[in-house]
């Protein structure tokens, strides 16, 4: 168990597809599609993704966040396709398997995944550097997410060198319930993988400030960064103390990484001074 946690916030802007103006023309003359939004291919996004650790990797950091969705874009809309879908054994991913092996790191990357009996999930999945993968999978769906996937089933609970992080996406940061959850079983750190829009500046602030304070925990947020089918990001994507306080930030919209040194004095001082106790957090 460390004292400290060095962390990596990527706000993510998927790659782009190759198929330029006329392409993204003819897709918005079919589509809600918005300039920017088309995204590329997953192993496109893989390759990313392996960039972005590298960078958080010379930070020192020993988990990295990406947003939801962040290996295809939050396009609904082009789930038909077979090859959308990621599962636990994707050779995809074996890039950013290599790169937490090489790095020691723990990255979450955010994908549409389909379990072996064929259940649909919005998840996010976790690569730790033995090769070994973890699922956590969005329990509060909402609009055309609850007609492609299954909702999961409270936050995911992992741990990073003794620390237990939970993991959320989106609108479940939105829930304090789930936060709640994540709190009575032990979490010191809670990961939000989501895409929050223009206009949504305070109301990002007011969740991600509130389960921090509220539980006592380091609260993280990637955001999905850039055009998106529900509008321009706005960003903002960082790291919240136990006090409720931003400690990290995104300056613009677009991709970024943000990191941040996370220590367990402070939140064994603030559930001192709330009187909280949690399994290893006397």
């Amino acid at each position: 168990m460390t004292e400290t946690l060095p962390v990596a916030v990527v706000q993510y802007e998927p790659v782009r597809s190759e198929g330029g103006v006329e392409q993204e023309h003819e897709h918005a003359r079919h589509t809600s599609f918005r300039r920017g939004s088309l995204p590329g291919g997953i192993q496109e996004n893989v390759a990313e993704h392996v960039r972005l650790i590298e960078d958080a990797d010379a930070h020192g950091s020993r988990l990295v966040l990406f947003p939801e969705l962040s290996l295809t874009g939050y396009r609904l809309d082009q789930l038909a396709a077979a090859d959308s879908w990621l599962t636990t054994d994707d050779s995809r991913l074996s890039p950013i398997r290599e790169i937490c092996r090489r790095t020691g790191i723990t990255a979450v990357v955010g994908a549409p995944f389909r379990e072996v009996d064929g259940t649909k999930r919005l998840a996010s999945l976790v690569l730790h550097p033995d090769g070994s993968t973890e699922t956590a999978f969005k329990t509060h769906l909402h609009g055309q997410e609850r007609e492609l996937f299954v909702p999961g089933n409270g936050a995911g609970l992992i741990e990073v060198d003794g620390w237990r992080i939970a993991l959320a996406l989106c609108f479940d940061a939105a829930v304090p319930a789930h936060a709640a959850t994540a709190a009575d079983a032990g979490a010191d750190v809670y990961c939000v993988s989501a895409l929050y829009t223009r206009n949504e500046e305070h109301r990002l602030a007011l969740h991600l400030g509130a389960r921090a304070m509220d539980y006592r925990m380091f609260t993280l947020l990637a955001n999905l960064g850039g055009s998106t089918t529900l509008g321009e990001s706005c960003g903002l994507s960082g790291v919240w103390s136990p006090d409720g306080l931003p400690l990290a930030s995104a300056s613009g919209t677009r991709t970024e990484v943000v990191t941040c040194l996370l220590q367990r004095g402070v939140v064994r001082r603030y559930r001192t001074i709330r009187g909280v106790s949690t399994p290893g957090n006397p």
